[in-house]
């Protein structure tokens, strides 16, 4: 479809997306696609702070409600998601669509490419993932099973993506890695990001919790783990994992069968984990907007010409500039 345009909404959480995306969409007469990592799976509805059934049906979403709870998602899959997304707009005879979310990690492997990934069966995928978290040190067996692939101790999604690779196929990911190159993304991708004064953000994600918490947040995930194990790739989510730790009064790598943080941090009244979340939010926010601010390219300002499309970079302003920088490019 000509100039059909991907347009990426980031920002920290808790700046306003989701609300911004839902506005910008009716205006544009698109869809959404939803880029983050907790709203794709089913039954985490308060925690991932979900649209509501009234806004989904107002706006068509993709990439929400995808995963059942002990499935793995991962870069390839939102790849996956988002073509058939795409292709199901262009049919529509839309003239762009939304990415929405805060997982700008996904974003930047999908636009820099991706290696084919191994087709998994769901249960295979499972019991790889099972296999990878009990492990006692991923890193120190990534390393001792490939050694020359270069992986920051730190870097999570990476170093899961090696060991699932390592045991779906047998191989060291470096080797297989040079036998399956990136596959460029076939679309160019515009990127724009909210900007929040920071103590305005941390006030609105404290508020956020508190809401989380009155709608049933800790009644939600206790429910969720009746039914499945902690070894469930959503259960180290910020707003998942010290629910799990307050409910059970235990650290997360215990109940996971793994060796637990010195002096780990688990509430033992709801306002402490109110604060315990909320801190954690604030720190994810600040990770997330250094990200986004060093690893699309050159950072522009919607005072600058429209022909200055972020195809490269990203533009950067707050919901109203934004707003409307991207209307008058229609």
């Amino acid at each position: 479809m000509h100039n059909f345009r991907l347009i990426a909404i980031l920002g920290a959480t808790g700046s306003g997306k989701s609300a911004f995306g839902l506005e910008l969409a009716q205006q544009l007469n698109c869809d959404i696609f939803s880029l983050d990592s907790l709203a794709i799976y089913q039954e985490f509805d308060i925690v991932s702070a979900k649209p509501s059934k009234e806004e989904l049906a107002q706006i068509p979403h993709h990439g929400i409600n995808i995963l059942k709870p002990n499935q793995a998602n991962n870069a390839p899959l939102f790849k996956t998601l988002l073509l058939q997304a795409i292709q199901q707009s262009q049919k529509k005879q839309h003239k762009a669509l939304l990415i929405i979310g805060g997982s700008s990690f996904y974003l930047k492997s999908i636009i820099e490419g991706l290696s084919p990934h191994p087709p998994l069966s769901t249960q295979q995928s499972q019991a790889i993932h099972k296999q990878i978290q009990s492990l006692p040190d991923p890193y120190t067996f990534l390393h001792a099973i490939d050694p020359n692939y270069p992986i920051h101790p730190n870097d999570t999604y990476r170093l899961y993506r090696a060991l699932e690779i390592y045991f779906a196929t047998h191989t060291p990911p470096s080797l297989f890695f040079a036998n399956h190159p990136r596959e460029p993304f076939p679309h160019p991708i515009e990127k724009y990001a909210l900007s929040i004064d920071r103590d305005l953000l941390r006030k609105r994600i404290l508020k956020r919790t508190q809401s989380m918490l009155q709608k049933g947040l800790l009644e939600e995930i206790e429910s969720i783990f009746k039914h499945y194990d902690y070894l469930i790739q959503p259960a180290g989510a910020i707003g998942v994992k010290e629910c799990i730790q307050y409910l059970t009064q235990t650290p997360l790598e215990v109940l996971q069968g793994k060796t637990p943080p010195q002096n780990p941090k688990i509430a033992s009244n709801i306002q402490e984990l109110c604060t315990l979340i909320s801190t954690h939010t604030a720190q994810l926010a600040k990770r997330q907007s250094t990200f986004n601010r060093t690893q699309f390219g050159s950072i522009l300002s919607t005072s600058q010409s429209i022909k200055n499309l972020p195809k490269t970079g990203i533009i950067c302003g707050n919901q109203e500039e934004l707003k409307a920088f991207i209307l008058q490019t229609f």
